[in-house]
């Protein structure tokens, strides 16, 4: 690389957490990485995950720092950035928010300037409106996350012990098409019922007690219309608490099914597999903790 250049890690997140829908986000220890030097064009180097992305300025990470030279009067230039990504696309593990993430931080490095999260989100959420998977990726941790004129978080400690298994089958889900499906009005009840079960989930992770985990992550809101998208899901949730699960919920707009585990991670992970198999999807499992970081220079800025 160059004489100034640096690398960034950016988590994973998962987001919803089930009852909390478009509420709740979790970063977790699963991790793409980005380096960046100042070029004569703009050009991307892909590694791992999501190598059919863009290779020019039509790439998200470029779109989002051009647009943030715009907004915040720096000249634009092009970059040479190197992307090894660990996070599959199109998962619901927030791929999308660790290019938005890594190029606003980025454009501070090259800049010289520091951006509040508020100046930050602005530029964000004209590229995906959605602080439930943002924040974590920029801050790293539990979130909650309300947006009004401006977001309000809240940044809250996840117990230590608790692994988060994340099951992906082997399919993409666009988060536009697991939007359409969604109702544009709700019954009272089916919102009461939400806001009953995120409250519970919140406590419950805070006192540590987990045996209402499993009625806390329960919805109305998203995954009834959104599991008629994934194949299997009602045997997938079924064979994790069945292994000894938690709580087993969407993870943001799917298709990735994940789950809250103490000691039963393996035979978690590979119940939901076999469970998908039976529908003839080819999936994989992770077993991650809580990234508390969120975004990371790995390599000294220079």
């Amino acid at each position: 690389m160059g004489e100034k250049y640096a690398t960034l890690r950016v988590p994973a997140s998962t987001s919803n957490l089930g009852s909390g829908f478009d509420t709740f986000g979790l970063a977790l220890s699963l991790y793409n990485h980005f380096t960046a030097e100042v070029s004569d064009r703009w050009e991307f180097e892909i590694e791992g995950e999501g190598t059919e992305l863009p290779r020019d300025e039509s790439n998200l990470f470029a779109r989002v720092y051009l647009r943030a030279c715009q907004v915040f009067g720096e000249a634009p230039y092009p970059l040479k950035v190197k992307m090894f990504n660990h996070i599959p696309t199109a998962r619901g593990l927030g791929s999308s928010a660790t290019a938005i993430v890594s190029a606003l931080k980025f454009w501070e490095f090259f800049s010289g300037r520091k951006l509040s999260i508020e100046e930050k989100l602005k530029v964000a959420f004209e590229f995906e409106p959605h602080p439930d998977n943002l924040l974590p990726a920029l801050l790293g941790g539990f979130l909650v996350c309300v947006v009004d004129d401006k977001v309000h978080y809240q940044k809250l400690d996840f117990p230590e012990e608790i692994k988060v298994v994340v099951c992906i089958p082997d399919f993409e889900l666009s988060t536009q098409r697991a939007r359409e499906v969604l109702k544009k009005e709700v019954p009272l009840k089916d919102a009461v019922y939400n806001i009953q079960r995120a409250s519970l989930l919140v406590s419950s992770l805070c006192k540590k007690d987990y045996h209402l985990l499993k009625e806390a992550v329960k919805d109305k809101l998203h995954q009834p219309y959104r599991k008629e998208l994934i194949p299997c899901f009602e045997k997938v949730l079924e064979s994790g608490y069945s292994a000894g699960a938690l709580a087993v919920f969407l993870s943001g707009a799917g298709p990735t099914v994940a789950s809250f585990c103490l000691g039963e991670d393996r035979a978690v992970g590979e119940a939901m597999v076999s469970a998908f198999e039976i529908c003839g999807v080819f999936a994989r499992y992770m077993s991650l903790s809580v990234d508390k970081q969120g975004a990371t220079f790995t390599t000294p800025p220079t």
